[in-house]
């Protein structure tokens, strides 16, 4: 069997209890050493396999839980954040499905998550923005032309950036050219949860002085919109003492 487990933004304590509890059983773990923090892998029982796939190609990686499944011994794959987003686990299940190997997912904490938790930010705030576009720019790997930071900028909506730390300029240029001010606040943040983590809030021009400044050219995500000012914000309905729900009465706002 192979677990897919979402590792969480960094910190060791945000991994779910199942992904901790999955570590500590597991027979075998391949993990992702360039972004999962290897305090993980103190869980881990004595005697556990562990391979850095930071340093191993697809093959490699499958071939491991081929031998793993063949000595009967049970597969952790440590993804970094959640394995869903840019995680590349369909590749490695499409082959275990092709293998006949059994495999199941354990949600992990995003980066995403991570870094809001950080700027003690809401995401959806109302009257502001309510939605959340997670994508990244293109680089050497190409994104859908209607996926373009141009076409999503569009929709006015909060824009969080992945594996876009390193192009900071030409994000901060195509967003302007596309029409988005360039006094739109942004956040940078670095290693979100980790030690070592460093945030910071400026405008969409000063995005690549405050990258360069801060020698941040990875690891970081990027989010772009007017929710970072965290103000202007209409109050929520649902608290809103005369607002009715499933659960409680709306008052009568005259009522004396």
């Amino acid at each position: 069997m192979v677990h897919f487990v979402g590792a969480g933004p960094g910190a060791a304590d945000l991994i779910t209890i199942r992904g901790k509890e999955l570590i500590e059983k597991a027979d075998v773990i391949i993990y992702a050493g360039s972004l999962v923090n290897p305090k993980l892998l103190d869980y881990a029982q004595k005697g556990c396999e562990i391979h850095d796939s930071s340093r191993l190609d697809l093959d490699e990686v499958i071939n491991i839980m081929l031998k793993a499944e063949q000595d009967n011994k049970t597969t952790v794959r440590l993804h970094t954040g959640d394995s869903s987003i840019y995680g590349a686990t369909r590749e490695q299940m499409d082959i275990l499905d092709r293998k006949g190997i059994e495999y199941d997912t354990t949600p992990g904490v995003s980066s995403f998550c991570g870094a809001a938790a950080a700027l003690n930010m809401e995401y959806t705030l109302p009257g502001i923005s309510q939605s959340v576009i997670i994508t990244r720019i293109d680089g050497r790997t190409g994104v859908p032309e209607r996926e373009s930071v141009e076409a999503l900028s569009s929709h006015g909506a909060t824009m969080v950036f992945f594996l876009s730390a390193g192009q900071t300029k030409r994000l901060s240029d195509r967003l302007i050219s596309a029409g988005v001010s360039k006094d739109t606040p942004c956040a940078l943040v670095y290693r979100a949860t980790w030690p070592d983590e460093q945030k910071y809030v400026c405008t969409l021009e000063q995005l690549p002085q405050v990258a360069k400044e801060h020698n941040i050219d990875r690891q970081a995500l990027i989010i772009v919109g007017q929710a970072v000012a965290q103000s202007g914000y209409e109050l929520s309905k649902l608290y809103a003492p005369s607002f009715t729900t499933g659960y409680r009465k709306g008052k009568d706002v005259y009522e004396k």
